[in-house]
């Protein structure tokens, strides 16, 4: 029987307090969390109170909590991007081991800074690359290492990103500017890097990248768009964008099967005035009159249409998609060189209208193709010389996070930490180390123009 492993939370956010803390009420066998460090109170008291965190472990900062001797095993910090640095380099130096959202960092200084950290204290830093623990990624890779596709000559990937979670994340909220947070190719995309240096096994040689923001402009606001969402505006029932469709009527959201793909679903999404009297008599439209999940679990704490209302009313994210202080691109891609001379092409775009990842791998012995999508996942393999066909994952509907893999990478890193482990863990630091080197490769290429060389990268690390 594993041993249970206790743990401080930094950041009980959406996913300090849905992910991780989701996994310690479903699983208190092994995962125990016995402080929490969260400046906003609401938050703060919500996650105190699941956990049963006595309020003297409850604190407004993490430099509080780190300020204290070590009393769990192991640190989960999810704060924003730019704060992940200094209570992680704290947390490694008090004798915590580390789970860590990605991006690690920011800037390539701070990774690198973060990966010797880890090391010269002699602890577990693992970034958050949950991609690789899914279902669908484990059987791609399993696959290539079977050698049944021969040797890979291309990877053709796919990062995209559905235009209500590009509104949210990369226009209002916290992703939208590189002066706040990190590029988008780097805050969005070091899970798809993570994966292709993963299916390749090779490391990178050279990069080059094109994007831009082209849309989310002041010069695309339709005529009399005010600045924000709630502010009479005179497209409010035709722009796709607005806040209150997002928010409130959760239009798109279940158009995209995040939830549930059932034409039902979709249909009383696009009715939102008929939901409140029928979710009384079909149970299941219930959810959609309640939602709180993500996204509007970022919004605010209090539920309410006069809450969300509010929220809308004062914070980012009602705000005009063409009015806001984004400047990450809205669409880029980026052409990469391996070791072994094979290259790979990854696009990212947030105009898409359905959620997810494709991917197309060409080998010497036939082509895969695969689909990671929110409405369902497919994988198919066809061989070159026969012409056959294997479907080496139907299409299959999923209704978890991230296809399964958060709490499967909760479970791996609590592997690790038992006593006798000896495996060697799916991903580690230094791992994860090399998709950020790529997404900064990337950026410097799209910003300045030219290939870069990874040897410029390397060199620092």
């Amino acid at each position: 029987m594993p041993e249970q492993i206790t743990a401080i939370l930094v950041g009980a956010g959406h996913r300090g307090t849905e992910t991780y803390g989701g996994y310690a009420l479903k699983n208190p066998e092994r995962l125990k969390f016995v402080a929490v460090a969260e400046p906003r109170s609401a938050w703060r008291v919500r996650f105190a109170e699941q956990h049963d965190i006595p309020p003297r472990n409850c604190f407004k900062s993490w430099e509080e909590l780190l300020r204290k001797k070590q009393f769990a095993r192991t640190a989960f910090i999810c704060t924003p991007d730019q704060m992940h640095v200094d209570p992680t380099m704290l947390a490694l130096r008090r004798g915590y081991d580390v789970l860590l959202e990605k991006p690690m960092a920011t800037t390539l200084e701070d990774c690198v800074k973060l990966v010797r950290k880890a090391k010269e204290a002699n602890r577990q830093l693992q970034i958050c690359h949950v991609l690789r623990y899914t279902d669908f990624w484990s059987k791609v890779k399993s696959f290539i290492d079977s050698r049944q596709l021969g040797e890979i000559i291309s990877v053709t990937h796919r990062e995209n990103v559905a235009y209500w979670h590009m509104a949210h994340s990369f226009v209002r909220g916290n992703w939208r500017n590189s002066n706040i947070s990190a590029p988008m190719i780097l805050s969005k995309c070091c899970h798809d890097f993570d994966l292709i240096y993963w299916i390749v096994g090779k490391k990178p040689t050279h990069i080059s990248s094109f994007g831009s923001n082209s849309y989310f402009n002041p010069e695309h606001a339709p005529a009399g768009a005010p600045a924000r969402c709630t502010d009479a505006c005179p497209i409010i029932n035709t722009c796709m964008f607005s806040a209150i469709k997002i928010y409130i009527q959760i239009q798109g959201i279940y158009n995209m099967g995040k939830s549930s793909p059932s034409r039902m679903f979709r249909f009383f999404s696009n009715h939102p005035k008929s939901v409140p009297i029928l979710s009384k008599i079909i149970r299941p439209l219930k959810r959609l009159a309640d939602f709180t999940e993500w996204p509007v679990s970022m919004i605010t704490s209090d539920f309410s249409k006069e809450g969300k209302l509010k929220a809308l009313r004062k914070g980012p994210y009602g705000r005009c998609v063409y009015h806001c202080d984004n400047n990450v691109v809205d669409h880029q891609q980026t052409v990469i060189e391996f070791e072994n001379r094979v290259t790979a092409e990854l696009t990212m775009q947030g105009h898409s209208a359905l959620e997810g990842r494709t991917l197309r791998i060409d080998g010497t012995k036939g082509t895969m193709i695969g689909s990671f999508m929110d409405y369902g996942e497919e994988l198919v393999f066809t061989e070159s010389q026969t012409g056959e066909k294997r479907y080496l994952i139907e299409l299959q509907r999923r209704t978890e996070a991230h296809g399964g893999g958060d709490w499967r990478l909760t479970e791996g890193f609590l592997d690790s930490l038992q006593p006798g482990f000896k495996e060697i863990p799916l991903t580690d630091a230094r791992a994860s180390l090399e998709s950020h080197l790529m997404a900064f490769a990337a950026e410097k290429s799209r910003v300045e123009k030219r290939v870069v060389n990874m040897k410029e990268l390397h060199s620092l690390v």
